[in-house]
């Protein structure tokens, strides 16, 4: 028997068009928001009575021969005051050297929140900033370590 098409449909529009309603409805409830798989860089800071944790987004590697950029997180214990206004969190992003102890911020935004989170109480992507120079042990070296893989 030959193959035909039907001029007509058995089943009503109406089950056809509510399966795509609930095809869209179910992706737009699994599709959440993406955020940064931060993945911490050497434990837990202590500088005087300010205590930290370092870091890193391996996501956001960027590798050009022996220059790499990344994201970098310093999420604090307490709020932070100075400079004002208050805030928990700095993002940063940062190019490292790794043939050299080398690093540069190349933008910072600063959070209300912890993890980068709440409001953005100050944001800046206007460095001159030649780089430095950073000695052991300090949080740059704990970054460059991660981000040139010297672990």
């Amino acid at each position: 028997m030959p193959f035909m098409i039907r001029p007509y449909c058995r089943f009503p529009p109406l089950v056809y068009g509510s399966s795509v309603l609930s095809l869209i409805t179910l992706l737009l409830l699994t599709v959440g928001p993406a955020y940064a798989e931060w993945v911490e860089v050497g434990g837990k800071v202590e500088e005087g009575r300010t205590e930290y944790t370092l870091y890193a987004d391996p996501d956001t590697i960027d590798r050009i021969e022996d220059v790499v950029k990344l994201w970098a997180l310093m999420d604090f214990k307490t709020t932070q005051i100075v400079p004002n206004p208050p805030y928990m969190s700095v993002k940063s992003q940062r190019e490292f050297d790794c043939t050299k102890e080398y690093m540069r911020v190349l933008a910072i935004t600063v959070f209300s929140g912890n993890m980068a989170s709440g409001k953005a109480v100050f944001s800046s992507s206007n460095f001159n900033d030649q780089g430095t120079l950073f000695e052991p042990p300090s949080v740059a070296q704990r970054l460059w370590r991660f981000a040139c893989g010297k672990q």
